[in-house]
């Protein structure tokens, strides 16, 4: 009981320090980039200044919200979906090898398919609407969450399993406090990979073949020759990145994950 109050003052403060590491990175890329820009000028590399300029300008013209809506909509959807079924499909690889057998083939003509081709596809087969960068996004995104799911389920520890039962753990117990957080360590990872696959897979869909969204702005700065609004739009989707990652997938992965920062000693405390 009284390592309990330092047990909930001690995630915040790791959590406030991870953030703090996280800037310290985005700094360093920053006084990269600034660096890049003064050796090659505003033509080639915009300053972050002038990017972040033009990314403003685009919001006072109200180009900006409905592009990174529909982008944000497109890559969220296709990551949920992948996400669902990789990981549904993973575990069930993982449990069971006949399953492994029969999903594993397909999931490696999905790795060995490059997302240029699968956008190719898509435009064939649904035409330039928001459907082909969904589409792309799930194929794209399907096989990283697969693999996590996967290996988070053939690596579990039986020795800590049968330890769990010598205690008279019930089934619910063994499921919630031993085979999910262990999934989820891998979990975690894959999604986050797939998450940053589904919004760059997203634009480059709009690229090629969209007339909204994200793409599309990226394909009218091209054709104008305007690097700041180019560098703008990336930056709008490294913010959605970062707040999609940060905001929601890290704080749900430190509510299941509470066993990594349980102290030693200290009773287990159940979901």
């Amino acid at each position: 009981m009284l390592l309990r109050p330092r047990t909930l003052t001690a995630a915040p403060l790791a959590y406030l320090w991870e953030g703090w590491g996280a800037a310290v990175g985005l700094f360093l890329l920053l006084a990269a980039w600034q660096a890049c820009h003064e050796a090659y000028g505003s033509f080639v590399l915009p300053s972050p200044l002038e990017s972040f300029a033009g990314l403003w300008r685009m919001i006072e013209d109200g180009r900006a919200p409905p592009a990174a809506s529909l982008t944000a909509a497109r890559a969220v959807l296709g990551f949920l979906a992948a996400g669902l079924l990789g990981s549904v499909l993973g575990i069930a690889a993982g449990l069971s090898m006949a399953a492994a057998r029969a999903v594993r083939p397909v999931v490696t003509v999905l790795l060995g398919i490059p997302p240029i081709a699968w956008i190719v596809l898509a435009l064939l087969w649904f035409g330039t609407g928001g459907l082909a960068p969904v589409f792309t996004v799930v194929v794209a995104a399907f096989p990283i969450a697969f693999a996590g799911a996967v290996e988070g389920t053939r690596t579990l520890d039986r020795g800590l399993e049968g330890m769990a039962r010598s205690f008279g753990a019930s089934g619910w117990m063994m499921l919630w406090d031993v085979h999910v957080p262990h999934i989820l360590s891998y979990l975690f990872p894959a999604w986050v990979s797939a998450l940053g696959t589904a919004w760059k897979v997203t634009v480059m869909a709009e690229l090629l073949g969209a007339d909204d969204g994200i793409g599309a702005g990226l394909a009218v700065a091209r054709t104008n020759l305007d690097t700041a609004e180019a560098m703008g739009w990336i930056v709008a989707v490294v913010v959605m990145l970062l707040a999609v990652e940060y905001l929601l997938l890290h704080p749900i992965k430190r509510r299941v994950e509470r066993w990594r920062e349980q102290p030693a000693g200290a009773p287990m405390r159940g979901p």
